[in-house]
């Protein structure tokens, strides 16, 4: 691994020196690292790059599968596939990190299917993170189908609030019986910056329920679109949130979509976007707070 890719990882998966347990390090389109354990199987693709994870039943461990780039002129596009066995609990953190050092743009194009067996629980971090001098555009575009069996548990948690250009976020989910289903997602925007949040998701299985949670900042003249998607199509709960705070010249879009299919099912969608209240601004500067560290202490309260 070369310097950028180890400061990018204690940035993205708060990783420093070794790694316990299964990994898989991805650097410029290549494997940096890997390492399998007693449960946990990390095998390569053969024809496409990527790599299968295959979990066993009944395991608890930690698994990190990280991607790094770390120059410009790099288009990075890789295929992970999650095999997760009956009545595991598991924790993976991924997350990418994009460094530029020219004028030629980056990207990294993950595309991750998460298949989940019954009783098992996955809990899915992911960070995303944009760094460098160089005035090339840095761009993730992340892709996730996840399909959950009876009784399985999955929450994802997302974060974007540095640096990238550029990102087109889709995620798709089929839901069984009891199945539950948590996605949180936090972005910051600044600049010139572009962000799209498309969520997809098919409540199939009798008592399934999923929770939508995005919360997000645009500043500059930023932009960012948020979808939502939540078919019902049996006795199920869905639930859609969309909080955004505008400043400067920022613009944030909100378009949910609930159809429910059956009498029994539940949808609920929730959205708000403003600027920050002027009286949470006047009373911590009469803490003596200036207005811009005023604003900062908002925006990260709003943000955890």
């Amino acid at each position: 691994m070369n310097d950028i890719t180890k400061k990018l990882l204690s940035m993205i998966s708060d990783i420093s020196g070794e790694i316990k347990g299964a990994f898989n390090i991805r650097e410029d389109g290549g494997c940096a690292g890997r390492q399998s354990t007693e449960n946990v199987d990390i095998i390569p693709k053969v024809g496409q790059p990527g790599i299968d994870i295959i979990i066993k039943p009944n395991t608890k461990e930690k698994i990190y599968i990280p991607a790094c780039v770390t120059k410009s002129n790099v288009d990075d596009l890789v295929y992970n596939d999650f095999y997760v066995g009956e009545n595991s609990d598991v924790l993976i953190v991924a997350g990418c990190g994009v460094h530029t050092d020219g004028e030629e743009d980056s990207q990294h194009n993950g595309i991750h299917r998460f298949f989940i067996s019954k009783n098992a629980k996955v809990r899915y971090e992911e960070k995303h993170v944009g760094i460098g001098e160089g005035t090339g555009k840095r761009i993730i575009n992340p892709q996730t189908y996840i399909e959950m069996a009876e009784n399985s548990y999955m929450e994802m948690d997302t974060v974007q609030i540095k640096g990238v250009d550029s990102t087109k976020r889709d995620s798709k989910a089929v839901l069984q019986a009891n199945a539950k289903l948590v996605i949180k997602e936090k972005i910051m925007t600044h600049g010139e910056q572009y962000a799209e949040t498309n969520f997809a998701v098919d409540l199939d299985g009798e008592d399934s329920g999923v929770d939508l949670i995005s919360r997000s900042v645009a500043r500059g003249t930023s932009k960012q679109m948020f979808r939502s998607v939540i078919n019902g199509n049996t006795r199920c709960t869905g639930h859609s949130e969309c909080d955004a705070i505008i400043m400067d010249k920022g613009v944030v879009s909100a378009i949910p979509e609930l159809t429910a299919n059956d009498i029994d099912a539940a949808l609920i969608h929730e959205a708000a976007i403003g600027k920050i209240a002027g009286e949470q601004l006047i009373k911590l500067m009469t803490l003596g707070l200036t207005s811009e560290e005023a604003e900062a202490k908002i925006v990260e309260g709003f943000l955890k």
